[in-house]
């Protein structure tokens, strides 16, 4: 039977009652079933119940997950006010505040951080991002201060001898580079500490073992970074709590990445390395030498950007849980220790993460493909969801499920992507016609899209946009090999993905190949201006704090990656006119298609400057485009009303763009105003 289009349109309305905020565990109220046909209407002006406000409703996101005696204990991001606290899971599965988000938990070594926090009895160890110190949060007693000012701390664990807490330590008291140094604590009173490991430029890691006789950790050298080369080290600690007799145990001859050392139940050191292209388990033989545990192509660790990530953890003496990521998805494993049988124990995860043991089960971070997140334990052959922050219920007939593709893209490799159709029950496109594609592009360059839910991405497929997240060569979770094949190549071969990705969907007929736009942010935002001046296959791009000028980048970058662009191009010194040639601030002439640049005034990796001399110069050859500033954001974390007026603000600069009026009531755009566009707060922004 046919509705009148007043019938339609009351039926669309009611759908939006699918889009439900609320607590976990409560029940969604779906939408009513309905015998209407889908309504044939233009794709990208779909009527959609996710609104921008929607997507980053429940933007709280978990972050770390540590065991502390019978309970567990785990920071999360507040996505409304930006900080992070830390809460309890307690054995009844009630959870409490123990350190307020206001505090705002937070290390920065190496500027990226991680390992925030660890729990010792009945007190809390975590590092405020304020001011890098490492406080004391002990029941009825202030938070006190335990290290100096000017030092930043990570990765901490216990160490029971002289009552002291092992951490990696940064220190920014000195002129020049941060030193690096594994220290000890002492978890009473504020002092300096003791040096336990000191002259490598970067040292993460630490683990001890049950009898707190061996410690283990990481370092690496500059040019690498910790997915290029690092060693594993063993050292003994005496009686008095000394470390002596410290030898390389794994990643001696270099061209291996060790990561995550952890002594097992049974007191052997476990590790995951790439030894054979792929991250796999490892521990060290009764000879000295590591030995596989288990061989799959998949790799069982990410780039470790962060300290403090686990993907792995003991069940028992005999058996250990792990998370791998096989050609871009997530899976979970039991793994037997004694017969190295594997079996497969979770399904329809994107992402899994923060893998920790527990008195009674492991437990461990989980993304799924619909919109159910949080701590989950495995149970058996299964997990079962322990807690969950704030969820949006989403109707599953509005979500679109991703296939995953690989496609041919230059010197004769592949590349992967993650293709999203346009999905809405109640609408349909106009016969004989495509939707427009969105290429989105992640950051790092070497982190990875997956397949957890993603509100940014249901947003537009739910308005008629189809998607694609590539996973370009340079991605992680598909081997050493493809993960370095960027190296030498950047600016160029993540261009080239994006490029060949597009033109193959546009040949298999998913896309209209005159609708096709590119969008990330940071690293992603360089590829998808590189792509509007290298190349006339897409028609838009937006860029959020995008690298424009890669040779500025080099001078102004901190530690951690002062010689990751040595790897990604090369050394500046020697190839500047490589440096120039893949930085679209130099390709000015050659940008034609409009371009829609956001960008943060307090941004201090990527400065304002860049992106204001992209913009004077579109407008200049009176090409369409846009400028938004946002006084109060930096590089990352941006604040959630900023992030909704950005979403709405692309989603009109797309329907001007290709020529159709969108569904919702969004901001105007004016693609000639010649001026930057203040959104947030007041601000001047000046070229040099």
């Amino acid at each position: 039977m046919r509705l009148g289009i007043g019938h339609r349109v009351a039926a669309i309305c009611l759908m939006t009652l699918a889009l439900l905020g609320c607590e976990p565990r409560q029940e969604s109220v779906l939408p009513q079933e309905s015998d209407s046909e889908p309504m044939a209407a233009r794709y990208g002006t779909w009527i959609s119940p996710l609104t921008a406000e929607d997507v980053y409703a429940s933007s709280d996101e978990l972050i770390e997950l540590r065991a502390v005696g019978d309970l567990m204990y785990f920071s999360e991001f507040d996505g409304k006010s930006g900080n992070t606290g830390i809460k309890r899971l307690e054995a009844d599965g009630s959870v409490s505040q123990v350190v307020p988000a206001e505090f705002n938990v937070g290390s920065r070594v190496h500027e990226y951080g991680g390992g925030d926090f660890l729990g010792i009895g009945q007190s809390l160890f975590a590092t405020g991002k304020s001011d890098q110190l490492f406080y004391r949060f002990a029941p009825n007693q202030a938070p006190l201060a335990l290290t100096p000012n000017g030092t930043r701390h990570g990765d901490c664990i216990s160490y029971p001898k002289g009552s002291r807490i092992i951490c990696v330590r940064e220190d920014h008291r000195q002129q020049g580079s941060p030193a690096a140094s594994l220290v000890t604590i002492n978890l009473n009173f504020a002092g300096e500490g003791d040096t336990f490991v000191a002259g490598h430029d970067f040292i993460s890691s630490p683990s001890i073992n049950g009898d707190n006789t061996q410690l283990a950790w990481l370092t690496w050298e500059h040019p690498a970074m910790p997915w290029d080369n690092t060693r594993l080290w063993l050292g003994e600690l005496d009686r008095k709590g000394r470390l002596h007799s410290s030898r390389v145990v794994a990643g001696e001859g270099g061209n291996v990445a060790v990561t995550q050392p952890s002594f097992g139940p049974d007191g052997r050191l476990y590790f995951i390395a790439d030894y054979d292209d792929w991250w796999n388990l490892y521990r060290l033989g009764d000879d000295g030498k590591p030995e596989r545990l288990y061989q799959k192509n998949a790799d069982f660790a990410g780039p470790a950007w962060r300290l403090g990530e686990r993907t792995y953890a003991f069940e028992s003496e005999n058996s250990l849980i792990a998370s791998y990521v096989h050609n871009g998805e997530a899976g979970l494993i039991r793994l037997d220790l004694q017969t190295g049988h594997a079996e497969d124990i979770a399904v329809d995860f994107g992402e899994i993460k923060q893998l920790t043991g527990g008195k009674d089960a492991v437990y461990f971070i989980g993304s799924k493909v619909t919109t159910e997140k949080g701590i989950y334990r495995v149970s058996g052959r299964g997990v079962e969801l322990v807690y969950a922050p704030r969820l949006m219920v989403l109707d599953p007939r509005f979500i679109s499920r991703a296939q995953s593709i690989s496609f041919a893209t230059a010197d004769n490799m592949r590349a992967w992507g993650y293709f999203y159709w346009p999905r809405n029950p109640a609408f349909k496109g106009l016969s004989d016609t495509r939707p427009p594609l969105l290429v989105k592009l992640h950051g790092g360059p070497t982190a990875k899209a997956n397949l957890a839910y993603r509100g940014d991405i249901q947003y537009w497929t739910s308005r008629g946009f189809a998607v694609l997240d590539l996973n370009f060569r340079g991605s992680s979770g598909f081997g050493r090999a493809y993960r370095q094949s960027l190296y030498g190549n950047w600016g160029k071969a993540d261009v080239e993905d994006a490029v060949n990705a597009a033109r193959f969907l546009v040949k298999k007929g998913w896309v209209n190949g005159d609708e096709m736009a590119i969008t990330g942010a940071s690293a992603g935002g360089l590829t998808a201006l590189s792509a509007l001046a290298y190349d006339d296959t897409f028609k838009a791009a937006v860029s959020r704090a995008g690298i424009s000028d890669i040779e500025q980048l080099a001078g102004e970058t901190h530690k951690f990656e002062k010689t990751y662009l040595d790897q990604l191009i090369g050394p500046l010194a020697s190839h500047r006119a490589l440096y120039r040639e893949r930085s679209p601030v130099y390709q000015l002439e050659r940008l034609k298609e409009p371009l829609l640049l956001l960008q943060g005034l307090q941004d201090t990796v990527v400065l304002p400057n860049q992106a204001l001399t992209i913009y004077e110069a579109l407008e200049k050859n009176q090409i369409p485009a846009a400028l938004l500033t946002f006084a109060d954001e930096n590089h990352n974390h941006w604040k959630n009303a900023n992030l909704v007026k950005a979403l709405e603000y692309e989603l009109g600069f797309y329907g001007q763009v290709f020529g159709f009026k969108v569904a919702d009531e969004v901001p105007s755009l004016n693609l000639h105003l010649r001026a930057p566009v203040e959104v947030s707060q007041s601000s001047t922004l000046k070229a040099d």
